[in-house]
């Protein structure tokens, strides 16, 4: 891929792909609210960087060189002037990610190439509310992007086969395997991993054996690298329930109902590992403990 890759939103997924993108050889425009958001951004990618140069994982020349590719900006009217692809990465909800996305389609040339982060809203959704319609993909990257190998292309009914090569290209770019899947809310990857999370909770809510039993039966059991509960820790569990009442609603598929569990731990502020506790007890490092 040639060109400007803009990321919208400086928190967890934008900071990850503005990072390894960078790594990656791209040019990023890293875009927040305010250019002094963009800033705070980018200081926390530098620290990233350092903290790997400090263990030995990456070598000070190539921090150097993707240092250079980052650009902090606002996102205003400006902020799209000579970019070819804008990937939105803000928080999970619609009423954030549509006035954004319709201030990109109005701000953005005709070239300019669309992708929604989400993992779970429908595109074909997002696209008619932001006036993006025929424009818009999903493009699903896994947190933490330098250590994920897969990205999920979502695409709605409309997108030209040339605008889904474009994202592959990207995907390719950023060393993935790219995974085109049909829209629909969910997904694939987020509605094959919530059915089996949300499953845990009910378990585990019944008492028929505990989180980390649980988890360990997955893990040494089927080999998964970390079990549906310790995954949702990570994931957040705020998220988790966001992303399941979205898909109860829109399917209304019983598999996606959200237990009470998950509901009393968010209402409680036991999200996960972001706020030291949820179905397990996390350090301020991020570490199960």
């Amino acid at each position: 891929m040639t060109g400007v890759l803009a990321i919208l939103g400086p928190g967890a997924l934008g900071l990850s792909a503005a990072q390894w993108a960078a790594e990656c050889g791209l040019e990023v425009r890293l875009l927040g609210r305010d250019l002094d958001h963009a800033r705070r951004g980018l200081a926390e990618v530098e620290r990233r960087w350092e903290a790997a140069f400090r263990k030995g994982r990456v070598a000070a020349e190539i921090l150097e060189q993707a240092s250079a590719r980052i650009r902090p900006a606002p996102f205003g009217p400006g902020a799209l002037e000579g970019v070819d692809i804008l990937l939105e990465a803000l928080p999970e909800d619609s009423a954030v990610k549509v006035p954004a996305l319709a201030a990109a389609a109005a701000w953005g040339g005709a070239g300019l190439l669309p992708l929604s982060g989400t993992s779970a809203l429908p595109i074909a959704d997002l696209a008619a509310a932001a006036g993006l319609q025929g424009r818009l993909l999903g493009f699903h990257l896994f947190v933490p992007v330098p250590r994920m190998a897969v990205v999920e292309i979502a695409v709605p009914p409309g997108v030209s086969a040339a605008q889904v090569d474009r994202a592959r290209a990207l995907g390719l770019a950023l060393r993935k395997r790219t995974v085109v899947v049909r829209d629909q809310p969910g997904f694939a990857a987020a509605r094959m991993a919530l059915a089996q999370g949300l499953e845990a909770m009910r378990l585990l809510e019944a008492g028929v054996a505990s989180a980390e039993d649980l988890d360990a039966l997955m893990t040494l059991g089927y080999g998964h690298p970390v079990g549906p509960l310790e995954l949702s820790d990570r994931v957040g569990l705020d998220l988790r329930l966001r992303i399941a009442e979205g898909l109860h609603r829109a399917s209304g598929d019983p598999r996606f109902e959200p237990p009470a569990i998950l509901r009393e731990k968010v209402a409680e502020g036991a999200t996960g590992r972001e706020a030291g506790r949820g179905f397990y007890i996390w350090d301020p490092d991020g570490r199960r403990l």
